[in-house]
């Protein structure tokens, strides 16, 4: 085959391609409209959101490379927590004062968490996504990994667009589908989206009142414990154990204590009737936070270490505390592909991660604790340089 027929073979190859993916989209959409109707949606809410979808394919590589998992700790943490966000968020508490006081009597939520959460979220509402929220979700709907998820997703976007009359333009939000201020997704507007306003719909692109007293009924619901703070930062001894690290092990305060955990300005642990647990985001060079119950709780709402620090960090600044004593370092980024060969390398040395996905979890860190340990190395579960040289190396060496 001459060099003009391979070129001219290619090209239908990949028209054909696309071709079939296309149709492989409709017919998804098809079947999506089969189940819309079975949940009782009408033709004319179909007619004004899954007959006018479109497939998405940017919302699919942005499904393959959330910042939670693709950025370092110290980029996602110094890009949320600023000096505009503080100001910004101790701004909006002197203007929405009266409300967030009743709803913390209310539902126990300090206003500062709200206002975290706003924050994070959408900017205060400076920027809520520009995508259609409907295309979105069937585009994911439409891939086979997290397909049953977003069909779920999809229903209860077509069943809250219809109760409310809200119009396809309108439903705008990012590009998994959360929508509104403080970014719900559909199942969660379902369930715990207030009308704070009496305006007779919980508007949560629209109402400010509505948006925020909804965020405070979801926390109390996700599980947010009264009178009790997310975590906080603390300081580790020399020659720290650093076994007890991530979500697998909580211990009371009072061993905290016990183990030479301190404040994180060299004063004595305060103890109370709680338990909590150990993080690490920047391995042993960075900073240390102990993680009471709310830290669950908001990683309930996103599940990431790093956006439950993030939230809880940026919440005590509005309320004036300062800025962490020690500051995230500046470590390379790690590819996620690089992650996931980690993750191999381990496995094929006995060190179980379970399946391969390039996301640091707590049985990625146990794994990569029992690799360190045995090399003499600090045993902090983070993914260094060196860390990773030195299992390479292994791996080598195992197979020769």
């Amino acid at each position: 085959m001459n060099r003009t027929s391979l070129i001219a073979f290619s090209l239908l190859f990949s028209s054909t391609s696309v071709f079939s993916q296309e149709a492989e989209f409709y017919q998804c959409l098809s079947n999506l409209k089969e189940k819309a109707i079975a949940q009782g949606i009408t033709q004319a809410t179909i007619k004004d959101s899954l007959d006018r979808v479109k497939p998405r394919p940017k919302v699919v590589k942005l499904d393959k490379n959330q910042p939670e998992f693709s950025a370092t700790f110290e980029t996602y943490f110094n890009r949320r927590v600023n000096a505009w966000r503080i100001q910004k968020g101790q701004a909006l508490w002197k203007k929405h004062r009266k409300l967030l006081n009743q709803l913390t009597v209310k539902y126990g939520i300090p206003g500062q968490y709200i206002l975290a959460f706003w924050g994070l979220e959408t900017n205060y509402g400076g920027y809520k996504g520009k995508r259609p929220v409907i295309d979105s979700l069937v585009t994911l709907a439409c891939k086979p990994r997290r397909g049953k998820f977003f069909t779920k997703e999809l229903m209860q976007a077509l069943k809250i667009k219809q109760k409310n009359g809200f119009s396809y333009e309108k439903m705008t939000g990012s590009w998994a589908g959360a929508m509104g201020h403080t970014q719900f997704m559909p199942s969660a507007y379902a369930k715990y989206a207030v009308d704070a306003d009496g305006d007779g719909k919980a508007d949560l692109w629209n109402s400010e009142i509505d948006a925020l007293t909804s965020a405070a009924n979801f926390l109390q619901h996700l599980g947010w414990t009264r009178a009790e703070r997310w975590g906080r930062e603390v300081k580790l001894p020399k020659g720290f154990d650093f076994s007890p690290i991530g979500q697998q092990k909580v211990y009371d305060l009072e061993k905290w204590k016990k183990l030479g955990v301190r404040m994180a300005d060299g004063r004595p642990l305060v103890v109370a009737n709680m338990k909590a647990r150990l993080y690490l985001p920047s391995g042993h060079t960075g900073p240390a936070f102990l993680a009471y119950n709310n830290f669950k709780t908001i990683m309930r709402w996103n599940n990431s270490s790093f956006y439950a620090i993030s939230v809880g960090h940026l919440a005590d600044r509005i309320a004036g505390a300062t800025q962490l004593v020690i500051q995230p370092p500046k470590l390379p980024r790690i590819p996620r592909d690089e992650l996931k060969a980690m993750q191999q390398s381990l496995n094929a040395l006995g060190y179980d991660t379970g399946k391969p996905d390039g996301i640091i979890g707590s049985r990625t860190i146990a794994a990569l604790q029992n690799f360190q340990k045995k090399k003499g190395l600090i045993a902090d579960g983070y993914p260094s340089d060196k860390v990773l040289k030195i299992l390479l190396k292994s791996r080598i060496n195992s197979k020769t």
